[in-house]
């Protein structure tokens, strides 16, 4: 997709003037309403909907130097956290354009570099008051009136041979939970289900299940005590629940239909707390992604029983991966344990003649073609090989390795293989005449997890295959769905690969619009992670604006300071007294263009969350609630406060203004500051590298040339 710039001063700052029409770009994919965009590709004319700043920055031209710094930085987020990449490409585009206006007003960069850089980091130490730990918000949830009125208890356990209750995995479908007695299809009763879930925000039908609640760690000046909601509404209120901003809901219909639902607990009360938490916290981080959030509810709620509700550090990302059904409705989507991916239809053959018996299983780790080597092995340079007999064809010595290799599969009665890399074409046709079956492109996890509950052993080579390898207990069957129907989707048929015990799941998602798949994916992994960071972390930022309004309040208090004479630890700093004395002359114009991010970071929430129908509107919000922070003496107690009652930054009219609950939502420490750094690490770094190139020996020149953009910024 091409990117046409704006009219930019073709004489300096290239590099920032990219920056900031880039991240333009993403304007509407800040906040939980995200404005989903259509990316069409040229070559092909096929498009995708996209909704996340990867996929936007994936389908940019990127070819100038800037875009390719924006391109390495936002996918460096993305793989460290997988959350976090629109705030970053959003404060890109805002403190290019603060720095811009810098420099229009002849502030020196060094100025600009040292200020920024103290001002953010004074702004990570002052947040810090807006973090709860993870145990507070178990123990707040144990502790909060709402929880009798909303979920029943019942006692879960689970042995080796015991069946999972359906009901406390309300994604799951119920045919799949028993390990080994078979539930017949058409006797899985949604009724019930269904009639209660109508009442629910999710459309899906057949499964049933929220969770809801929290005591932030507070700063010096306040301590915090959270009220409680019940986050279930009424399918009739079109608005917006679970938003990660400023939500509020509906009444709901929960409480005339309990008797329908038993929630997850532990019989153990300590174990509830913790296990009851973490399926809420799934929820506090969901930013009102209902789909995904069911999913990922019913997989904590099924590791949780697995390790029988022991701890609330209890999930494992490495046992989650993900299968894409095109085709079905997204109605569809649901969790199961063990492996369902995609085959081809003469694969699907031998496993229709496998259907419900066990099978030996085998593992490798590598690829399963003759050419294959393992990393690190070294070719020897002065062995050469020579044939007996040259005239034969090269294709038979292919053939001889074929054929070896099928004889080893064969003599250790190897039904199924599961193969980490790609598998030669050749050989899987000859396994399937055999009816063998080998699945390639198997994550080293999914791996782990079958060796676990079938005792097989991992195999670089076939030619390493001893008995003691060869795992058992596998059973493999075509993926049905909740009505009961096989699928085959044409060139792929979705199968089901299953163990007793196993800890694998696999969230099967569905859609039926075909570009709308890979947003489907994206959004489930990206909850997936937030929980996953949260628990690393330990800790959670409180949501909805929270954070970014006590930055925006504390940069401008830092500003409004009056200036002061450089003091001796400065000029040591910068060895120099002018840029000490520069940088305290222009602190409060810097800091103020560091504040301005934040401020435009939530008027575009605002806006794009309805909460305020232009920018002008959301800017005198903010400024109405930076007032009234300032007038408590103490914004960090402020906010908390207007957290605690829901109405933080919400406007006095709106879908939600007549509502007195609010949802309490929360974000992620790390990945968040991590986002706010990397931000201005890049814009700080073209900066200083466009200063460079402009105050070089033919300074002069260089300004007064028409020199193509493309060699301002190296």
């Amino acid at each position: 997709l091409p990117m046409a710039f704006r009219d930019v001063n073709a004489r300096r700052h290239i590099g920032l003037q990219q920056l900031s029409s880039l991240a333009l770009a993403g304007r509407t994919l800040l906040g939980p309403m995200k404005s989903c965009k259509f990316i069409v590709d040229e070559s092909t004319n096929q498009s995708t909907l996209i909704c996340s700043a990867v996929r936007l920055i994936e389908s940019l031209d990127l070819s100038s130097a800037a875009g390719q710094l924006l391109n390495e930085t936002i996918q460096a987020q993305n793989k460290e956290f997988k959350t976090g990449m629109s705030t970053l490409l959003f404060l890109i585009g805002a403190w290019s354009n603060a720095i811009l206006e810098c420099l229009q007003q002849n502030v020196p960069v060094s100025a600009i570099v040292s200020v920024m850089s103290e001002g953010l980091n004074s702004c990570c130490e002052r947040v810090q008051c807006l973090q709860i730990s993870i145990h507070d918000v178990n123990k707040e949830l144990c502790s909060s009136s709402v929880r009798p009125n909303t979920f029943k208890s019942k006692t879960c356990q689970i042995g080796p041979d015991s069946l999972l209750n359906p009901q406390n995995f309300p994604y799951f479908q119920k045919d799949i939970l028993a390990p080994e007695e078979v539930i017949p299809i058409n006797s899985c009763s949604h009724q019930d289900d269904c009639n209660f879930n109508k009442c629910l925000v999710s459309p899906l039908a057949g499964f049933g299940s929220i969770a809801s609640l929290v005591k932030p760690a507070g700063d010096k000046s306040t301590s915090v005590s959270s009220g409680s909601s019940v986050i279930t509404s009424s399918c009739n209120k079109q608005k917006l629940t679970h938003s990660r901003y400023f939500s509020t809901l509906g009444k709901s219909h929960f409480s005339s239909q309990q008797g329908n639902f038993q929630g997850y607990l532990s019989g153990q009360s300590a174990d509830a707390c913790e296990c009851y938490g973490l399926g809420h916290l799934a929820v506090t981080l969901s930013h009102g992604n209902q789909a995904s959030m069911k999913l990922l509810q019913s997989i904590v709620a099924y590791q949780q029983e697995r390790a029988e509700g022991s701890s609330s550090s209890q999930f494992n990302i490495a046992e989650i991966v993900t299968c894409c059904l095109l085709g079905l409705p997204e109605s569809y989507s649901c969790v199961f344990p063990g492996l369902v991916t995609l085959v081809s239809p003469e694969q699907a053959t031998v496993i229709k003649y496998f259907e419900d018996k066990p099978l030996r299983i085998l593992l490798m780790d590598g690829d399963l073609t003759e050419q294959y080597r393992h990393l690190g092995f070294n070719r020897p340079c002065n062995v050469r090989t020579i044939l007996e007999h040259p005239s034969l064809q090269e294709g038979r010595a292919g053939d001889l390795w074929l054929s070896s290799m099928l004889d080893i599969l064969i003599s250790f009665e190897v039904n199924l293989v599961l193969v980490k890399g790609n598998v030669c074409e050749n050989l899987m046709e000859r396994c399937i005449a055999n009816s063998i079956l080998v699945i390639g492109s198997v994550t080293r996890d999914v791996l782990r997890a079958f060796g676990e509950v079938t005792s097989a052993q991992p195999v670089t080579y076939l030619t390493q295959v001893n008995a003691a390898c060869v795992g058992s207990g596998a059973q493999v069957e075509l993926w049905k769905a909740c009505d009961g129907r096989a699928m085959d989707l044409g060139e792929l048929v979705p199968v089901r690969i299953k163990v007793r015990g196993i800890p694998l799941l696999t969230a099967v998602l569905t859609t039926t619009v075909p570009s709308k798949m890979q947003l489907i994916e994206d959004r489930f992994w990206t909850l997936v992670y937030r929980l996953h960071h949260a628990l690393n972390d330990e800790k959670v930022f409180l949501g909805g604006g929270a954070v970014e309004l006590l930055c925006l309040s504390h940069i401008q208090m830092l500003a409004e300071q009056p200036l002061q004479p450089a003091n001796k630890n400065a000029v040591k700093e910068f060895h120099n007294p002018w840029l000490a004395a520069s940088a305290t002359e222009y602190k409060s114009v810097v800091l103020q263009a560091l504040a301005s991010g934040w401020k435009q970071y939530l008027s575009v929430v605002l806006c794009n969350t309805a909460k305020a129908a232009s920018v002008l509107e959301a800017c005198t919000l903010v400024d109405h609630h930076l007032k009234k922070a300032a007038d408590c003496g103490s914004p960090s107690a402020y906010i908390l406060k207007e957290f605690r009652r829901g109405d933080l930054l919400r406007g006095g009219s709106g879908p939600f203004a007549d509502h007195g609950d609010s949802l309490k939502v929360y974000d992620n420490v790390t990945a968040k500051t991590e986002a706010w750094r990397r931000a201005l690490d890049l814009v700080l770094l073209v900066l200083q590298t466009d200063a460079e190139i402009i105050t070089g020996p033919k300074r002069n020149q260089l300004l007064n040339s028409h020199v193509s953009s493309e060699f301002m910024f190296l």
